[in-house]
């Protein structure tokens, strides 16, 4: 992996003070923001790229919740939140409101990725084992309910999955139960 990395920057925030660190992946950059002092085996969360919940606050997902939630943990228990660059599922941000505009006609998420040509989840979790392994960790507790998350982090031991659970509401209910039923998040 051809990996540019950023040096180390304070971020303090409304959710703690952290360090900071980018790392490029061709014309992605993600990005680790963590505790000065890492706990030993730190509860980590592998947060994808959502600009509609994370930066404007959408009521579609859960996002924006659970980035908060995630870094609220980090600061308390000493904790990592990496910030991948996957928007969408990793189908981008055009062909994500693309699958909105088809869910506002009635397909769920599912369905409006395969409309699109996408499989229901194209992310892809490479990226976490080496900013782990930049990082020297060796394990982690990992705070998801994503089981394709833990299934694909390589060379880290995974000790405790730390469910990740968020109160629904009227625009993202039926989001969150085609999440569980028929991608087989955990709760």
């Amino acid at each position: 992996m051809n990996i540019k990395i950023s040096e180390v920057a304070n971020l303090p925030s409304r959710f703690g003070d952290f360090k900071v660190k980018a790392f490029k992946e061709g014309q992605k950059e993600h990005l680790v923001i963590y505790t000065d002092n890492l706990d030993e085996i730190p509860t980590v969360r592998v947060h994808s790229e959502c600009l509609t919940g994370d930066a404007i606050g959408s009521l579609k997902c859960d996002c924006r919740d659970q980035l908060e939630y995630a870094l609220s943990l980090a600061n308390k228990s000493n904790g990592m939140v990496i910030y991948l660059r996957q928007e969408g599922r990793n189908i981008g941000l055009l062909n994500k409101i693309n699958a909105y505009a088809l869910q506002d006609k009635g397909l769920n998420t599912i369905e409006a990725n395969h409309q699109l040509g996408f499989r229901a989840d194209e992310r892809t979790y490479e990226m976490v084992t080496y900013i782990l392994h930049h990082f020297g960790i060796k394990k982690i507790k990992l705070l998801t309910n994503n089981p394709d998350k833990i299934n694909s982090i390589s060379d880290i031991e995974i000790v405790q999955r730390v469910p990740i659970i968020m109160d629904s509401n009227k625009h993202n209910e039926d989001y969150l139960n085609i999440k569980k039923d028929e991608m087989g998040h955990l709760f």
